[in-house]
């Protein structure tokens, strides 16, 4: 038989088949053998120890599209990165950071922010200038159990212009705690009833209460991960001279400044640099870059 991983607990692997029943299954000891571990989001071949039974085993992992490490998911069409306009407060560094990571493994991705309704119209455009001038789509998404106006999703336009983004795909949600990622799921998958948690009021952070990926179907064709949240992101497996590439307002400019291999910090008549002084790039995001840049310096020198 052949399915999908839909989540791994414990050492169990919860496969959803072609029919939409859910098997749970352990995995052969080959896959140990052969340092594979399956991942949420995999196709794979499983077969069931006994006919009556509702347990299996995972017998084969399918070729792979790609992986995510963080979060860890296999086999994704794109990235909804989920941040909160407040509560908790929105971190630009985090969020570039995010942006360069998936850019970096070549998946396409676009920003959600919710709890949009505390911020006024003028602060969300502010807010999601700098991402829209990188060729970035934005959603805003309103706070409630439901990101709706009186609890009605259906009323929000937003909500279905995010369904539209996400038809056909497979979309890992990705973002801090606290944000309402399995909120968003919620309202996406109606009786998904994933966990949700409240903020805490001393530290103006998210309690985590997703604790492993799990995904949901949305149709034959669409499908979403809900994931842990995090509040830091690595990235050390990035060249500092290919950091560049990795921010797509930057494209117009390279290879146009007067020195070859110019790192856009300290060199001189650098095109980037000009166009971040007539305001082509924003100030934030080259600012992300420079921190990112004097971070992946670092590392190479220890």
């Amino acid at each position: 038989m052949t399915g999908k991983i839909m989540k791994c607990v414990a050492g169990f692997y919860y496969v959803r088949d072609e029919e939409g029943h859910v098997w749970q299954c352990r995995a052969r000891g080959i896959f140990r053998r052969d340092c594979i571990r399956p991942l949420a989001g995999d196709n794979c071949r499983f077969e069931l120890t006994h006919a009556q039974d509702v347990e299996g085993n995972v017998t084969e992992i399918l070729p792979r599209k790609n992986v995510l490490f963080r979060p860890e998911t296999a086999n994704v069409d794109q990235a909804a990165l989920v941040f909160a306009c407040r509560n908790p407060d929105i971190s630009r560094l985090l969020v570039d950071r995010m942006l360069v990571t998936q850019e970096f493994l070549g998946v396409p991705c676009f920003l959600v922010f919710t709890k949009s309704d505390l911020m006024s119209e003028d602060e969300q455009r502010e807010l999601a200038d700098p991402y829209r001038r990188a060729g970035y789509e934005t959603f805003f998404l309103h706070a409630g159990s439901s990101f709706g106006p009186e609890n009605n999703p259906e009323d929000n336009p937003e909500i279905a212009r995010l369904r539209e983004r996400l038809e056909g795909r497979v979309t890992a949600l990705a973002g801090p705690s606290g944000v309402g990622k399995s909120t968003l799921v919620n309202v996406l998958v109606p009786g998904a009833q994933s966990e949700t948690g409240e903020i805490s009021r001393k530290i103006r952070r998210g309690r985590q209460t997703t604790r492993t990926t799990e995904m949901f179907c949305l149709n034959a064709k669409t499908w979403v991960f809900d994931t842990p949240g995090f509040s830091a992101l690595e990235f050390r497996q990035i060249e500092k001279e290919e950091l560049e590439q990795y921010f797509p307002e930057f494209s117009p400019y390279l290879g146009k400044c007067r020195f070859a291999g110019c790192s856009h910090i300290a060199e001189k008549e650098c095109a980037v640099k000009d166009a971040v002084r007539d305001g082509a790039i924003a100030e934030s995001r080259y600012q992300s870059y420079v921190s990112f840049y004097r971070e992946l310096a670092a590392v190479r020198r220890y």
